[in-house]
């Protein structure tokens, strides 16, 4: 699995900066978890990064998103277990979530946009200035982020044994190692 053999294969199908930086940003969220578990770090980050590559296909088609991303993914010679976790992602196709991998990457998909939004309101626009207080503050605005599914962010308690403070500080680390290359 050559990583950047990946991206530029991901950049030929997806073009949307923003939803690039997402899957940069879930890249690197599932990397530290993989870390944090003594899993495969370049595995867990590429099911991050390539979660979303049917998206701008199948975004007006949410029953076809992330079936034909995995259907692309085996094709290309991805380990079952990440395709099957691209595919579990979407919760519509009623695939079980039943691995660490899979509940991994349910979890984290929506944190990355919540954390980005945080940043967005802070007077810098910047995610050095996020701070765990601010992102549990707009945690509990249910009209805030309001894509981002606080049920499925919470479930890293049950899924990954995490506590929530955790998962959110984890996340904003790994996003913020990665400022840089997201532009916040």
């Amino acid at each position: 699995m050559d990583r950047d053999l990946l991206y530029k294969t991901l950049r030929e199908k997806v073009r949307d900066e923003n939803l690039i930086k997402h899957m940069i940003s879930v890249e690197a969220v599932m990397k530290a978890l993989a870390k944090k578990f003594g899993e495969d770090e370049e595995k867990w980050g590429l099911t991050g990064l390539l979660h979303d590559i049917d998206y701008e296909l199948t975004k007006e088609d949410p029953e076809k998103h992330s079936k034909i991303g995995a259907e692309w993914l085996k094709e290309m010679g991805m380990p079952d277990d990440l395709v099957h976790a691209v595919l579990a992602h979407n919760e519509r196709h009623g695939v079980t979530r039943s691995s660490l991998l899979d509940k991994a990457l349910w979890v984290t998909d929506p944190v990355t946009g919540f954390i980005v939004a945080v940043a967005l309101v802070r007077p810098d626009k910047k995610l050095k200035s996020v701070e765990l207080k601010s992102m549990k503050k707009k945690f509990k605005e249910k009209s805030f982020a309001a894509g981002a599914n606080r049920d499925q962010i919470k479930a890293c308690e049950t899924d990954l044994d995490i506590p929530l403070d955790n998962f959110l500080e984890l996340s904003l680390h790994s996003m913020q190692e990665i400022s840089d290359k997201l532009g916040l």
